[in-house]
């Protein structure tokens, strides 16, 4: 039997919700600074920042995502005129900037597995359950969609790994108990233990999804 091919990352794709709950493909607007000086690719992960705006999350052991971009929208300065595009362009000028985010902290979403890189790789299903680190690779301008991907050899119990692996995806193993695509969550916050000697010891709240920390960006 022939299993279709995955031949390099493509970000991070929303598919359902915990629990078998449909995605109906719902995002909330939200702005970027005009002359923000990176690129987001459809499927990047990016977090709120302090003046309200959002960024590219550039995490890979850590992060602190607020969802997965999935395109933006401006008016032309020049023209007038509504735009809308597959990815954010590092530079553009515009008072309006807004992209669309998928945030739910309950979205699941389907990842390609690299060895490193962009080199997709198949590795076996105990990576089911396990937490993984993002692979920060950079996206296409022409196509306009994101080359992130998590590593499959560096998977871990580690709190502070920002992805929650969830499942297998079949349609692409390779027939040998091998997969190179995986169903995976946002993991939530950890607490870390500052220990002070003179004094009380102090618990800070960190990483995770943004909705899901107390604190706040």
């Amino acid at each position: 039997m022939a299993y279709p091919t995955v031949s390099k990352p493509y970000g991070l794709l929303p598919v359902n919700l915990i629990g078998g709950q449909v995605f109906a493909g719902s995002t909330r607007l939200m702005s970027i600074a005009s002359g923000y000086g990176t690129d987001i690719f459809f499927g990047d992960v990016v977090k709120r920042t302090s003046d309200g705006t959002i960024q590219k999350d550039t995490g890979t052991s850590t992060a602190t995502p607020v969802g997965i971009f999935m395109g933006c929208t401006y008016t032309n300065p020049s023209t007038k005129q509504k735009l809308f595009y597959q990815n954010f362009l590092a530079g553009t000028a515009a008072s309006d900037i807004q992209a669309y985010v998928a945030d739910d902290p309950d979205v699941l979403f389907k990842v390609a597995t690299v060895s490193s890189g962009t080199t997709v790789a198949f590795y076996g299903p105990a990576l089911v359950g396990e937490n993984a680190v993002l692979c920060q690779n950079a996206g296409s301008n022409n196509t306009g969609d994101s080359a992130v991907a998590i590593f499959g050899g560096n998977t871990a119990t580690t709190a502070s790994f920002p992805i929650r692996i969830v499942d297998v995806v079949p349609d692409t193993g390779n027939g040998s108990n091998g997969y190179c695509e995986w169903i995976c969550k946002f993991n939530a916050p950890y607490v870390t233990i500052s220990v002070n000697l003179s004094g009380a010891n102090t618990a800070t709240v960190t990483g995770g999804h943004q909705y899901l920390n107390p604190t706040g960006v």
